[in-house]
């Protein structure tokens, strides 16, 4: 019996050992679990290069091993697996499931037996048929709001009899009530979004007639047709193009006009917004309809001219580059750079401001879509309409060129076209280097708020630190991350700043800019700086400065970011400014000189304002006065409105050269030796770079500190 219990108690404890065994293991596999899986990822640990980016922080993964979700094919670092967001294949089988889910209840619901019913009546929520015309019309002339082809309210309350508990049957009464008074709600809305329509129709009553004219696709759907039989391909050709340009204009003015009095107008009357806010949501809208008002007024009386005997449709313009030509020069020109500058500047801007106040204020999302519901507006929300008024100004090369492309035989008018041509593409280079540079200096002013004020590097070749201060009295002209390979193989990231005539390397922490403290400087000048790439590596590149002489190697994300700095790099460097006359450091009297010369450049820049203007009004008087003298007007030209009509000589015109002469041999003393300016006051055909050099000397001798 010893041997039977014994044999009986082994494997009793054999039993024991082996469901503890399974308990372990079970409770390893949940661990394991726990680890691997995080939101959703299926990581797995793999092994990688120095060169590999993490896909949470965007910084290089230095540690042999990272994880990996074979899923989503994202790489991330051990510590960032709880920064990630959800797996994007496990959301979408969320996403799916709940909908089978939703389906499934839905038809559930639709299932149960109707005749077992009970019917709400009419009464219990409209007090009278009337009233309900009143507020939803017939039934016949109203879209459907209800939900009764999906779920019923009576299916919601369920079926229940007298002996139901009454606070059962208030709540599902209640529950019912609301959705019936949603609907109401919405429906009145609806009414009430007629108004857009109605604003909308008074704003464009000043172009009601050319905007039937140009309701047709084409300029050859928009005749008749015993009409376009008599033009040949060429002329239907050009006139095509000049209906499209018509067209496009007056659709143009038409979103500006919804930018300023639906939107603007409803923000700052309804919402009672800051007025700030909404200027910067809608930058220069005025400036920009009067020019294109202006611009399409001309454009639909040139059309007016150029209609045929007994029609009000059929119409051929020969001539159009004369108003191309005064649309996109002079003054007018002046105005669509300044406006479109200052819009394409602040898009970004404005479309982020807009996202911000649609996610977090109530009352402006129900303003945007009250108004975006109506049939006019359903196409030109904010976005929309910021979008295509930053793109118009973009049209116009291809429309003019279009036409000039079908305009042989009129040489008249393929003289202005050409014209026009060349202005818009210049106009547009313009405005498109304003962009560029405003962004840049956007950004810029960016880093710079966010460097340590402390942060200094120490470059023992000059004289002092580079400070962050020094940032600001330079351009911005490329910025991006790379990875700086220091002495010891160890890969750093770094922000790199390409700027006017220094290359500069930011360290990233705790959320600040420093200059990394490393074996090499953090500033390089761009004095005879070579750039090389590393044979065998399309991504990284070779930095040797001449001053100190230092070699850096940097590594980027990609071949052709490699390819773009390496042209950036050489093109700036043949720009690079002379150290004589732009210091690497600059000095604190260096600095007060330099702000006093850009305040008198900005003062003389307002004076110069105000002189044209002084001059356009002594213009304006001119013609006036000329208008009531019987004859041919004079022709007005700006240098004689201010001549006297004695029969002196005038002196004002010598004097005012003498003086400016005399000013610039004051600047070469003060900012120093300019070589082309001493050459042009020696080789001065008059022969004199200065009346009185005696009075010049003992003058800018007094001037100078000692």
């Amino acid at each position: 019996m010893s041997r039977i219990e014994s044999l009986a108690r082994s494997r009793i404890d054999r039993t024991k050992e082996f469901a503890l065994k399974n308990k372990e293991k079970e409770r390893m596999k949940e661990k394991e679990k726990d680890a691997r899986y995080t939101n959703g990822h299926l990581f797995t640990s793999i092994t990688v290069s120095g060169m590999t980016m993490c896909f949470a922080c965007n910084k290089s993964i230095t540690a042999k091993e990272a994880l990996s979700c074979p899923n989503c094919n994202v790489t991330i670092h051990n510590r960032c697996k709880d920064t990630l967001p959800n797996c994007t294949k496990v959301k979408q089988k969320q996403q799916k499931a709940a909908f089978l889910k939703n389906n499934s209840a839905l038809q559930s619901v639709s299932l149960r037996n109707k005749t077992t019913i009970r019917e709400r009546p009419s009464s219990a929520i409209y007090p009278s048929e009337s009233f309900r015309q009143t507020l939803l019309g017939s039934r016949r002339g109203r879209p459907s709001l209800s939900l009764s082809k999906s779920v019923s309210t009576t299916n919601i309350a369920g079926t229940f009899n007298d002996d139901s508990p009454l606070g059962i049957r208030r709540i599902l009464s209640q529950s019912t009530d609301s959705l019936n008074m949603r609907n109401r709600t919405l429906s009145v809305e609806s009414l009430i979004d007629e108004g857009a329509e109605v604003i909308y129709n008074q704003l464009m009553s000043d172009f009601d007639m050319g905007e039937k004219d140009f309701e047709a696709d084409s300029w050859s759907l928009a005749v008749d047709n015993n009409f376009l039989q008599q033009h040949k391909k060429e002329v239907m050709k050009r006139q095509d193009v000049i209906y499209e340009l018509i067209q496009t204009e007056l659709h143009h003015v038409q979103t500006l006009k919804i930018m300023t009095n639906l939107f603007r107008k409803g923000m700052l009357e309804d919402l009672q917004m800051d007025p700030a806010v909404v200027q910067s949501m809608f930058p220069c809208v005025d400036e920009l309809s009067e020019i294109h008002d202006r611009f399409l007024v001309q454009l639909l009386e040139r059309r007016k001219e150029s209609l045929a005997t007994d029609s009000n449709k059929n119409f051929v313009i020969n001539r159009l580059g004369d108003i191309l030509v005064q649309q996109f020069s002079g003054t007018s020109a002046e105005q669509m750079k300044k406006a479109y500058s200052e819009f394409c500047s602040r898009h970004s801007k404005a479309v982020k401001l807009y996202k911000e106040l649609f996610t977090r204020d109530k009352r402006f999302q129900q303003f945007i879509r009250r108004l975006t519901r109506s049939t006019v507006l359903r196409r030109h929300g904010v976005q929309e309409c910021i979008l295509l008024v930053t793109q118009r100004i973009t049209k116009y090369p291809g429309l003019i060129d279009r036409i000039l492309q079908n305009s042989k035989g009129n040489e008249a008018d393929q003289k202005d076209l050409s014209a026009a041509l060349m202005l818009v593409k210049e106009l547009l280079s313009t405005i498109d280097q304003e962009v560029h540079d405003y962004e840049k200096n956007a950004r810029l002013q960016e880093i710079y708020g966010r460097i340590d004020g402390r942060a200094k590097a120490i470059l023992p070749w000059e004289r002092g630190a580079f400070c962050s201060e020094e940032l600001l009295r330079r351009k911005l002209v490329h910025d991006g991350s790379m990875l700086w390979k220091t002495a010891a193989g160890r890969f750093k990231d770094v922000l790199v700043l390409l700027m006017t005539d220094v290359l500069i390397f930011l360290q990233e922490k705790d959320q600040k800019y420093t200059f990394p403290t490393l074996d090499k400087p953090a500033v390089i000048s761009l004095q005879n700086l070579i750039v090389r790439d590393i044979a065998n590596q399309e991504k990284g590149m070779f930095l040797i400065s001449a001053a100190p002489p230092e070699m850096y190697e940097v590594h980027t994300a990609s071949r052709d970011d490699r390819n773009t700095w390496m042209k950036l790099i050489q093109q700036t460097v043949k720009l690079c400014p002379d150290r004589a006359e732009f210091p690497l450091i600059e000095t604190e009297n260096e600095a007060s000189l330099r702000k006093l010369k850009d305040k008198i450049q900005q003062r003389d820049q307002e004076i110069t304002e105000l002189l044209e203007d002084k001059v356009g009004l002594f213009a304006d008087i001119v013609a006036l006065q000329s208008c009531s003298v019987d004859g041919p007007l004079p022709c007005v030209n700006s240098r004689t409105l201010f001549r006297t009509e004695s029969s002196d000589t005038p002196h004002g015109e010598k004097l005012i050269q003498e003086a400016i002469k005399e000013v610039e041999f004051l600047k070469d003393l003060f900012v120093g030796p300019s070589w082309d300016r001493d050459q042009n006051h020696t080789q001065d055909p008059n022969g004199c770079s200065s009346p009185n050099p005696n009075n010049t000397t003992s003058m800018s001798s007094s001037v100078l500190p000692d």
